[in-house]
């Protein structure tokens, strides 16, 4: 037989504060508790461990009472659906209770727990998400055929990829997400077909889900194949049939070459038109935030006339202005190590020279701004110039 697949020694697995905890879970060694999911995932592939999820064959109240045992603080997070948190000295680590679906609707499911860890793995979404690791002897368990999609870099569903998805929608874009982040090509087929056969059941899913699920694709590194891919497919536009895609991928070639950190409403901003209105209401049904939906109005106001990134910045804000000139592919080099100044005049200063406080103040004030702008911001010296040339005038 054999030898059964381990995780490899990774940080994490060595933490004292989880060692603490598996005592405390399964003081006798008896097998009932796992780690589960994208850590997992993560360690295998080698890659940074974010989130630690862990499987349990306990019911969340012996869950709760056993971490209480231990003085180990821990919070209800989820706990009609089996989801207890341990607040642990390290970060936080989501324990829930084995499941197996009851009744699915395509945006939420009945569950009820159960002991039988392969039935558990089989109610999740893809292969790779569905791998379990004793957390005393590291041995992985596998029952789909994860291990091999990971080398393989294949994104699959487990089991029939439409029963999957019709049980919540939402999978469709989560199946994207993972391809981007995980997955070669060519991808796999019948996921592809699914996702297209079934995308227009994502209009019953809420816009908060679908938005939070667009902006994790967009901020990872280069999402663009696969969005490109959504669009063939008949995807994007069940969910953003504003979107168009082609200015993606050149936006992010633009990041690259100058060394911008990838980000998420930059991306969203690139594949919405340049039109403020249109965008708002976007944002909008989105239900996206306010501060969001301030931006990308910002950002959509872009033109090729934005040739000065520092007067630009001055006046729509630095990140707005930096998102702008990257989706045009300009340089934002003018505002690197480079703070919005204000101008150093008031409006007491004009009244001081015999102006009466009103509308000519702000007139006097704005006349002198514009020009201080376009001379790139001259110091207090030339400001008292511009005041005395503008009053003259």
């Amino acid at each position: 037989m054999a030898e059964p697949t381990r995780l490899p020694a990774a940080p994490w697995t060595r933490r004292d504060d989880l060692a603490a905890l598996v005592v405390a879970l399964d003081p006798a060694g008896a097998g009932t508790c796992r780690w589960v999911g994208g850590a997992v995932r993560d360690t295998l592939l080698g890659q940074p461990v974010k989130d630690i999820d862990m499987a349990t064959q306990s019911l969340p109240e012996q869950t709760l009472a056993a971490l209480k045992a231990a003085g180990i603080k821990a919070v209800p997070t989820g706990i009609a659906h089996g989801t207890v948190t341990a607040v642990l000295a390290e970060g936080p680590v989501e324990i829930t209770t084995l499941r197996r679906d009851v009744e699915t609707d395509g945006r939420h499911a009945t569950v009820a727990f159960a002991t039988d860890w392969q039935e558990d793995a089989a109610r999740r979404d893809f292969t790779i998400n569905a791998l379990y690791a004793d957390p005393r002897t590291l041995a992985v368990s596998d029952w789909f055929g994860g291990l091999d999609d990971l080398r393989s870099r294949t994104v699959r569903f487990i089991g029939d990829a439409e029963q999957r998805i019709r049980e919540d929608y939402l999978r469709i874009l989560r199946y994207f997400r993972f391809q981007a982040r995980f997955g070669g090509y060519p991808a796999d087929a019948p996921a592809e077909a699914a996702c297209a056969a079934l995308a227009a059941g994502m209009k019953g899913l809420s816009r908060e889900r679908i938005a939070a699920e667009l902006l994790n694709l967009l901020g990872l590194p280069d999402p663009a194949p696969t969005v490109r891919r959504m669009v063939e497919l008949g995807i994007l536009a069940q969910v953003l049939p504003e979107a168009d895609a082609s200015a993606l991928a050149p936006l992010i070639a633009t990041e690259q070459a100058q060394s911008v950190a990838p980000d998420a409403l930059r991306r969203f901003a690139a594949l919405l038109p340049a039109d403020p209105p249109l965008v708002e209401q976007v944002a909008a049904r989105l239900r996206l935030s306010t501060a969001q939906r301030k931006h990308l109005a910002a950002v959509a106001q872009r033109s090729g006339s934005d040739a000065d990134a520092r007067a630009l910045a001055y006046h729509i804000g630095r990140d707005e202005a930096v998102d702008r000139l990257l989706i045009l592919g300009q340089s934002i080099a003018p505002l690197q190590d480079w703070s919005i100044p204000r101008l150093p005049l008031k409006g007491g200063q004009i009244v001081a020279r015999g102006i009466s406080a009103g509308p000519e103040v702000a007139r006097i004030l704005r006349a002198v701004e514009s020009r201080w702008v376009a001379e790139g911001f001259p110091d207090e010296a030339r400001v008292a110039q511009l005041l005395d040339e503008t009053l003259a005038g």
